[in-house]
């Protein structure tokens, strides 16, 4: 009997991840406030459209979600994250009942939970928003299928993840020192627009670009990584910690790499897409096959 693949992350260990660095991640995530502010500048292709519910996944403390509920002030926010302590950090709901009752603004709904099975209904939401989250995922597809069906019909999805060449540097300096994983690895663009295709969204339109970001070492580079819940989350890392013999071995083999400017370079592919979700029963490609889904009631029934 032939087993099941392995899921490549530990969801136990990224939600931990998280969790921990829920306190420091507002003043750590500049390279997430820059790519989430460009997918906020995305919005106006919906022009003067008002959503009823928009969903923002792996939210974080809820910089975006706070600033769609500025946007859109009488518009369903909802906040949904992996870690619990993440969505603690955003602010308390005293005065919304007032608020809301005046019809001002709708409060911002957390949910806790896991985006590859999102506690939402089928076709209700209009706007699925989502920084640098996917590249936690395993099955890309399976994602992006969850999403579409929480999407209404013409429903917006507007995502991010990290491509590839994100952190090649660290990842070579540790091959040179040691032979466990240390960077996770990530879909490339022509992956990720497969998946979404493979998930029936129509019109994509992606984009790539690459950061670099100095450090003054090594050590600094994986201290900011840790204080964002970016560490080692394969199942198959090493489950001891990283020795100082490994660890100099890799920093001296980061060294060559050192710019003009005296930093060390910290590379960050970063995939940015657009699409709509499809029709009611527009097909999902799995496996080379096309599966078409529709409402169970819009089957006709002929009766003798």
């Amino acid at each position: 009997m032939s087993r099941l693949p392995r899921e490549v992350f530990d969801v136990r260990q990224v939600r931990r991840a998280f969790a921990r660095a829920s306190g420091g991640y507002e003043g750590a995530a500049a390279l997430q406030r820059e790519v989430e502010a460009r997918l906020l500048e995305s919005l106006d292709y919906l022009d003067d459209t008002v959503p009823g519910v928009v969903l923002d996944v792996g939210s974080g403390p809820g910089r975006a979600a706070r600033a769609m509920r500025k946007r859109w002030p009488k518009a369903r926010i909802v906040a949904l994250d992996l870690a619990l302590p993440m969505l603690r950090q955003l602010p308390p709901r005293e005065g919304w009942a007032l608020r809301e009752a005046l019809g001002l603004q709708h409060p911002l709904d957390r949910v806790c939970a896991d985006l590859r099975a999102l506690p939402l209904a089928d076709g209700s939401v209009d706007v699925l928003f989502s920084n640098l989250c996917l590249q936690w995922i395993d099955d890309l597809p399976a994602a992006f299928a969850e999403f579409r069906r929480a999407l209404k019909p013409g429903g917006l999805l507007l995502c991010s993840t990290f491509g590839p060449d994100t952190l090649w540097e660290l990842r070579e300096a540790f091959a040179r020192a040691d032979e466990a994983a240390h960077v996770s690895p990530f879909a490339s663009i022509a992956d990720f627009g497969d998946a979404l295709m493979r998930a029936g969204f129509r019109d994509p339109v992606l984009d790539r670009d690459l950061l670099v970001h100095g450090h003054p070492d090594m050590a600094s580079l994986m201290r900011e990584l840790r204080t964002l819940g970016a560490t080692n989350a394969l199942h198959s890392r090493r489950h001891t910690l990283t020795g100082r013999a490994r660890f100099a071995a890799a920093a001296a083999a980061y060294e060559p790499l050192r710019g003009g400017d005296g930093m060390l370079p910290a590379s960050w592919e970063v995939i940015t897409a657009m699409a709509w979700s499809p029709a009611p029963g527009a097909p999902i490609r799995a496996q080379g096959a096309e599966i078409a889904s529709f409402p169970a009631d819009r089957i006709p029934v002929r009766r003798r």
